[in-house]
């Protein structure tokens, strides 16, 4: 593969950077004083200029896919350099460019990998795209991201029949009218050049879960997520030899995170176990098996797996680390119980890389999604004064500060972006407050948060009470609208296996919370009810919120209780 003059120093610069933040572990304040971004020069291709480099001639295992039928496929550093090359060549025939959009709707299969870095040594931009999109949402995508190819299973290839415009039908498998993705390993002689890629140039377009409003789309460049994972690394702990499992679904930014970057970074070895139904035994089983060292998992399946017979572990895991939503304090202290492990959460979006950690070596405070991470300067915000402060605010990125992680902006759609860079920082949209030892701790997003009775409420909080009870697998609290006091807390409740949505268990969840809980926070409603969710897996409060307004002074539904009902638990 022919490289230009400054591949070489791109890729010193890179390992220099990624060395230094591997020393760092444990000596957080130092990293966070001292680390500083890499500077690659005028080009850089992260899968050229670091995975063939680190790549060729590696027969260390890069990515090993486990099947629920048992069987396993595993493929070395050097397998995927010369499998990618092949595809990038082959794509190349097919007309795809660099600048050129690739919807990319892939299982956890190996063909995902090596698209995903076969698109990027080419040049072009990689859409990841979940396959549980469908037809009118892939009409959406392919129109907004401009996009001129698609690659998908063969499955999935009658979602694209409403899209009028031409673009080359890639598939994975046989479907009529598309071409082959297979026929990329009949090429004999990928030769595959540099693209060229300057460090600002577009590399991914990730659409948002969309938990409050239409899908954003967002920009990242060949270093913002490439170089910015660098802060993932550090805050999952990994080093190199690892395997690292991580549950996650292709085609949102979770899963680039941690199936693709930041293990690659560390050259660590990816493992995917592959389920249609989740069994906690059975992937207890696949950790130990698999020598697992680091896992990440989305609190939803940690609140599963501590229902689960935890005893045989931890097996050969080191990190055990949490991701997508807060971890409730109860989460953490079962899971510490049971296997010794610290769990540890941290705070990033798509729009970012990992920003707040709890990292290794560092005192985890249950309830804290840790500190700034390094290189990431984020700030809290006053978001009415737009003045930086201490205590609670939006949690905010400094644009002054370098955020090399953050995204260019969303595309298209400048109103959103003066909305989102507003007074020269990044607004998440989501508040939380800080400590005197820089801890920022979660409280909810800046719609979600309420007023009762002239309280702040954070949802957050009291979710956190509710799910220490046995009977709660999930709840979600919004606010319900009352004459006398504005709004009243209320939680949408998603029951455990073997419980009943009678009187006896909602009496039993509200005198509970009842007693954890202040005053102003009480929850006066609870009803039993499937949780809305964005196809990511995340709740949507603002459909409960939207509910919540439609119902307002109609009789309550039969599987809603009040503390009204319950005089001897009322106060």
């Amino acid at each position: 593969m022919t490289k230009p003059a400054s591949a070489s120093s791109a890729t010193e610069a890179y390992r220099a950077a990624r060395d230094e933040i591997l020393h760092l572990r444990g000596d957080y304040q130092r990293a966070v004083d001292t680390f500083t971004w890499p500077e690659l020069g005028s080009t850089f291709n992260w899968a050229v200029d670091w995975f063939d480099a680190i790549g060729r001639g590696n027969d260390k295992p890069a990515l090993v896919l486990v099947e629920e039928d048992g069987s396993r496929a595993s493929y070395s550093f050097d397998e995927l350099v010369r499998r990618s090359d092949q595809v990038a060549a082959w794509l190349r025939e097919q007309g795809v460019g660099k600048g050129d959009s690739v919807i990319l709707m892939l299982g956890n299969q190996v063909e995902l990998w090596e698209a995903m870095l076969a698109i990027m040594k080419l040049g072009a931009v990689i859409m990841p795209t979940t396959s549980a999109v469908g037809p009118e949402d892939l009409v959406d995508r392919m129109a907004r991201g401009k996009a001129r190819h698609a690659i998908c299973n063969a499955a999935d290839a009658d979602k694209f029949a409403g899209i009028t415009e031409e673009f080359t039908k890639i598939a994975v498998g046989d479907a009529e009218g598309w071409l082959r993705f297979q026929d990329a390993y009949d090429v004999t002689d990928p030769a595959v050049e540099h693209p060229g890629t300057a460090p600002d140039d577009r590399l991914l377009l990730y659409f948002t879960s969309g938990t409050t409003s239409r899908p954003k789309l967002v920009e990242h460049t060949q270093i913002s997520y490439p170089v910015g994972h660098l802060s993932t690394l550090y805050w999952l702990g990994l080093q190199p030899g690892d395997v690292h499992l991580n549950i996650s679904s292709p085609g949102w930014g979770k899963h680039a995170w941690s199936c693709f970057f930041a293990p690659w970074i560390a050259e660590a070895t990816i493992f995917i176990y592959n389920y249609s139904r989740f069994d906690a035994a059975a992937l207890m089983e696949q950790i130990d098996k698999e020598s697992v060292t680091t896992f990440c998992a989305p609190p939803t399946v940690w609140r599963m797996l501590i229902n689960a017979d935890l005893s045989a572990g931890p097996w050969k895991l080191r990190e055990v680390i949490g991701a997508g939503e807060p971890l409730n304090p109860e989460v953490i202290g079962k899971v510490e119980q049971a296997w010794g492990l610290t769990l540890r959460d941290g705070y990033g979006q798509t729009e970012t890389t990992a920003s707040v950690g709890n990292v290794p070596g560092e005192e985890v405070k249950p309830g804290s999604m840790g500190k700034v991470l390094p290189g990431v300067p984020v700030v809290l915000v006053d978001p009415v004064s737009n003045e930086k402060v201490s205590g609670e605010g939006e949690i905010c990125i400094d644009l002054s500060g370098n955020p090399l992680s953050l995204m260019t902006g969303y595309q298209d759609d400048p109103e959103r972006n003066a909305k989102a860079m507003a007074g020269g920082v990044y607004h998440s949209g989501d508040v939380a407050t800080i400590d005197d030892d820089g801890y920022i701790t979660f409280i909810g997003r800046t719609d979600d948060v309420f007023k009762a009775s002239d309280y702040k409420v954070s949802p957050f909080e009291l979710e956190s009470v509710l799910i220490e009870h046995p009977a709660v697998a999930e709840a979600a609290v919004v606010p319900a609208p009352d004459e006398v006091r504005l709004a009243i807390p209320k939680a949408y409740i998603a029951l455990a296996p073997g419980y009943s949505d009678d009187a006896d268990t909602a009496r039993d969840i509200l005198k509970h919370a009842r007693e954890r809980l202040a005053p102003f926070q009480r929850v006066r409603r609870i009803e039993f009810y499937e949780l809305p969710k964005t196809i990511s897996g995340k709740i949507r409060r603002v459909e409960l919120r939207q509910r919540e307004e439609e119902i307002a002074g109609k009789p309550k539904e039969p599987t809603e209780w009040r503390d009204d009902d319950f005089p001897e638990i009322k106060g």
